[in-house]
């Protein structure tokens, strides 16, 4: 196989979810992504949601999102080998597994991508399928067998369409060589190598990593002898992984509560309504019960009981990720998120990512809050936007920040870092556009939860430029003096977007 080129341009996208469809009438989305200055759409579409019955197809999802394209969309699809007929692991939703009849999964994704022949650009098998048990009901030879049969068929069905590597994620970037995760992506690298054009890498963790993460992943192909493009599937923060304080009591926990130990502190009673005017919907009945009236309760499920329990005791780090935290608390955490948007895409950009999909856009159904579910309590809080009924029109802080980043950023062809003379602390890069004058983007190290406490460290920077015009993450002006050939200005752990002219206010 040949060696593959990268993507053309720079495209900053957005993640739709996980289970589009799957919960609900699938609805529009598409357009949402746009007009926060997304170009690229990364979406979910199940074997079960398609091919319901053997032979029998239902293009309702498929042809919901195919109907919301329009040209200029660069569209990615992740394709999940889930079905309750079909697969070894009989599920309508995840984990994904191997399937029955690989003839019958040929087919399946042969039609699937005749349907869609010229609207996707990227067909992925599956997503982090190291993540065994959870994502992934197989080994890793059945996912190079699987990953293999889908490559084929995309070549024969749309042979422009480029095939993306399940995702490698923090399971593998965060554990050692001999680690199960690292030894599962490893055996696909080797063998997997004829069948796959672009390596996608979930950038987590600390935003400052992703240079090594980045490098990690490439060194896993040329350990083999190649290398494929980068692309990251999925990114965002801030997440429990970058507060060791609160990983390890979230862990002390978790262990308590799978060993059945019942906590000191009373069970608070939560009203049926919360904050924000939603009715809370867990799955199931017992979620308001006291500790010792759920004694069947999964394990993950009282984790979160346990949480809650003794929330106002728990360090500030963790509180910031529960439903219902102190306003103070909300605000930082939305204040390290919109960073964190700008800071993980300047540095994957500058270690020539040319595609970064943010997770995520939003729940994936109106009106459904359930604190005890764990994945929510992870992950839930990134979402860029949140429904207003049935309308997907409420931004976060962090939509906002996105459409900033969008704007600056768009005709970008080239990020690189810029020498920062001696000071190790200062990031500072600079963004080639097409067609568009000079963008310098510049922040300081820090402690991701108080460094925004921390006075602004002087920096007097070159700045050869008639005008300068500084905006911070949040879309702030922020001043800078200039004598025409270097700016005096104040860096912190937000980052500031350096240009000549007030350019990127049309879609904030």
């Amino acid at each position: 196989m040949s060696q593959t080129a990268a993507p053309a341009g720079v495209r900053l996208g957005i993640v739709r979810g996980i289970s589009y469809g799957m919960f609900g009438a699938p609805d529009s989305f598409v357009p949402e992504m746009r007009k926060l200055g997304g170009t690229l759409v990364r979406v979910y579409v199940y074997w079960g949601q398609v091919e319901p019955e053997p032979g029998r197809h239902d293009w309702t999802v498929v042809d919901a999102i195919l109907d919301q394209l329009d040209p200029a969309d660069e569209v990615w699809v992740t394709v999940c080998s889930s079905s309750p007929w079909a697969t070894r692991h009989r599920t309508g939703f995840l984990p994904s597994s191997p399937a029955h009849d690989l003839r019958r999964y040929e087919r399946f994704v042969g039609d699937l991508v005749t349907r869609c022949r010229g609207r996707v650009h990227y067909w992925q098998c599956n997503n982090e399928p190291s993540n065994t048990g959870l994502l992934w009901a197989g080994t890793a030879p059945d996912y190079v067998e699987q990953l293999t049969a889908l490559h084929g068929c995309v070549r024969g069905a749309d042979p422009e369409a480029k095939v993306v590597l399940g995702g490698c994620g923090y399971d593998v970037l965060s554990s050692p060589a001999d680690s199960p995760a690292r030894q599962f992506f490893d055996h696909v690298v080797d063998h997997g190598r004829e069948a796959f054009d672009l390596f996608s890498v979930h950038l987590y963790g600390d935003p400052h990593d992703i240079p090594e993460q980045v490098e990690s992943v490439r060194g896993m192909m040329r350990r083999h002898g190649y290398e494929r493009p980068v692309v990251a599937g999925e990114y965002n923060g801030p997440t429990l992984f970058e507060f060791p304080e609160a990983q390890a009591v979230f862990q002390q926990t978790m262990m308590a509560a799978f060993a059945g130990t019942d906590p000191a502190a009373p069970e608070p009673r939560p009203s049926d309504e919360t904050s924000d005017g939603t009715v809370d919907a867990p799955p199931e009945a017992a979620v308001d019960a006291p500790l010792d009236e759920a004694p069947h309760e999964p394990p993950d499920r009282r984790t979160m009981r346990l949480l809650y329990a003794r929330m106002p005791q728990l360090p500030p780090q963790l509180q910031m990720f529960m439903e219902g935290c102190p306003p103070g608390l909300a605000a930082k955490r939305d204040r390290i998120n919109c960073r964190q948007i700008v800071t993980r895409n300047v540095l994957a950009l500058a270690a020539g990512v040319p595609r970064t999909a943010c997770w995520n856009l939003a729940p994936e159904i109106p009106g459904y809050r359930d604190r005890l579910n764990m994945m929510g309590f992870l992950f839930g809080k990134l979402a860029l936007m949140d429904y207003d009924g049935t309308g997907l029109t409420r931004r976060h802080p962090s939509a906002d920040t996105f459409a900033l980043l969008t704007a600056f950023l768009d005709g970008t062809t080239h990020v690189r870092r810029l020498d920062a003379e001696g000071r190790p602390e200062l990031y500072a890069f600079e963004v080639s556009r097409e067609g568009r004058g000079p963008l310098h983007v510049l922040w300081a190290a820090g402690d991701v939860f108080t460094g925004e406490d921390e006075p602004g460290t002087p920096v007097d920077w070159p700045w050869p430029h008639a005008t300068v015009h500084a905006l911070d993450a949040f879309g702030t002006p922020v001043p800078v003096e200039s004598d025409g050939t270097r700016v005096h200005l104040h860096a912190s752990v937000t980052p500031l977007f350096l240009s000549t002219g007030p350019e990127a206010s049309a879609r904030h």
